[in-house]
């Protein structure tokens, strides 16, 4: 029969040549909770490096699954226990482990997917700066061809979209929203009546008239005294006086300021020529 404990201020405690007792034992096996989560922790870090993502709450869920196990209980210095509890820790962790290797090919599918992506994003953005940059210089070919109306808000646009063209600091995105902008911009003027005042001629010559714009269909002015009405004439590609149309100029400037209802009127249009090559 081996060594009775002896009551000592109230705590259980054996003789040296006994084992020691529960107190005792309990910090070794912590310590050996603690050794045995290092390689767990280490191989957490080797997936995260493989994966190139953080696992660290998988890992930690794992850590504190394991370590919970492992607490000391009553029976835990029964050999027959402690290796029925080492097979259940084996069982959970090659589990986690399978689930982690699981996860490991499915990242890395992904990040297979991703790069071929890149990959097809740098290769567009290669033919997309061509392309915007063609439409950027078929929009101010049309606008200097077209009929001379707003041309100062029309040509800084145009100035604009070029400047952006040339800026590496401006995404792809942001160059096509404008180019598109652009494009909607010269597509609503074809569909609207205006009116406005501007400068016509230039040098000693230009005055400020008073302008209606009927879509592309026809451009119009008369002098801010009223004394001098005249079109644009899209064939001669000059503005001609005419002061017969001095009431149409006056009822299309009143029906685009909302002065008025509209109604019919009747405006210049340069009748078509036939082109020949």
């Amino acid at each position: 029969m081996g060594p009775q404990p002896k009551d000592v201020g109230g705590r259980q405690r054996l003789c040296r040549c006994g084992r020691a007792s529960p107190s005792r034992r309990a910090p070794r096996r912590r310590a050996r909770v603690a050794d045995r989560t290092r390689p767990s922790a280490a191989g957490g870090a080797l997936v995260i490096r493989t994966t190139r993502r953080i696992l660290l709450p998988l890992a930690a869920a794992a850590f504190a699954l394991q370590a919970s196990a492992q607490q000391p209980s009553g029976a835990a210095d029964d050999p027959a226990t402690r290796y029925a509890q080492a097979m259940t820790d084996a069982e959970s962790l090659e589990r986690f482990n399978l689930q982690l290797e699981e996860q490991v090919r499915s990242q890395e599918a992904e990040i297979a997917s991703i790069e071929e992506q890149l990959v097809r994003i740098e290769t567009t953005q290669r033919e997309v700066q061509p392309l915007m940059q063609q439409m950027v210089d078929a929009l101010a070919r049309f606008v200097e061809l077209d009929v001379p109306f707003l041309i100062e808000e029309r040509t800084n646009r145009i100035r604009n979209l070029q400047n952006a063209m040339m800026r590496a600091d401006t995404p792809v995105a942001e160059k096509y929203r404008m180019i598109i902008e652009a494009y909607q911009a010269e597509l609503e003027y074809g569909r609207t009546l205006e009116a406005y005042e501007g400068r016509l001629g230039t040098g000693a010559d230009a005055r400020t008239v008073e302008f209606a714009r009927l879509g592309r269909v026809s451009l119009m002015y008369r002098t801010l005294d009223g004394e001098e009405t005249g079109y644009w004439d899209a064939n001669q590609k000059t503005w001609v006086v005419d002061d017969s149309y001095a009431e149409a100029v006056e009822e299309a400037i009143r029906v685009a300021r909302r002065d008025g209802a509209p109604e019919l009127l009747t405006v210049p249009v340069p009748a078509p020529q036939e082109v020949r090559s």
